[in-house]
């Protein structure tokens, strides 16, 4: 009862997070609705006995990612009029790729519905058929996890921390590009400066003040 409540509970909370990512006009809300999305799924993942997976996408995606989104938004100084202009002009290929995820959902909502006979065998197999027992004294689900990744999806685990390195440089430089009316440090000015431009001796004389 507890863990239908639970499931139901997130599950409400993840589709309604994840709708108003799309539908807050502040990027900002749109980012906090996002790491509301990944907590809840990471609930779903604990009420599937994935802990590890629950953990994972709390650290790296609540923790990194989606704080790391949150900053570069802010520090953008984004034009909200700007963005508002060209809402209309991208809107039909919006509606296109709309289109076509609302398309593969629901084929996926028809597999799911209606399955074929060999899913419907699969999924019920015969008493007399094979079935494959769990082994306790087996790799826990952390190990079986690293096993699998680092071995037969290692290319694929490469080339996401590339990508998420390419996308860190790229908010590096967006957040640090030129903008007007905003002072900047410069690091090796400071660095290299010499005791005498530090500081201005003046004689001032008795009755004086200084201008």
């Amino acid at each position: 009862m507890i863990a239908a409540a639970a499931f139901w509970i997130f599950a409400v909370l993840a589709v309604f997070s994840g709708f108003m990512v799309i539908a807050a006009k502040n990027p900002v809300h749109s980012v906090l609705f996002l790491i509301s999305a990944f907590i809840s799924a990471a609930g779903l993942f604990v009420l599937m006995g994935a802990e590890y997976l629950a953990m994972v996408l709390v650290v790296v995606y609540v923790g990194a990612v989606a704080v790391l989104f949150l900053f570069v938004v802010m520090m953008l100084d984004v034009d909200f009029v700007e963005m508002k202009q060209g809402f209309l002009q991208y809107m039909p290929y919006g509606l296109m790729i709309a289109g076509l995820i609302v398309v593969e959902l629901m084929m996926v909502v028809g597999v799911w519905a209606f399955p074929a006979d060999a899913e419907l065998a699969r999924a019920h197999p015969s008493p007399t058929a094979a079935q494959t027992v769990a082994d306790p004294n087996g790799p826990t689900n952390i190990e079986a996890l690293g096993l699998i990744l680092y071995t037969d999806y290692v290319h694929y685990f490469q080339i996401a921390g590339m990508v998420l390195l390419v996308a860190m440089i790229g908010a590096i430089i967006l957040t640090f590009r030129t903008r007007e009316g905003i002072k900047k440090q410069d690091a090796a000015k400071q660095i290299g400066r010499k005791r005498e431009e530090g500081y201005e001796l003046v004689d001032i004389k008795p009755g004086q003040g200084l201008s």
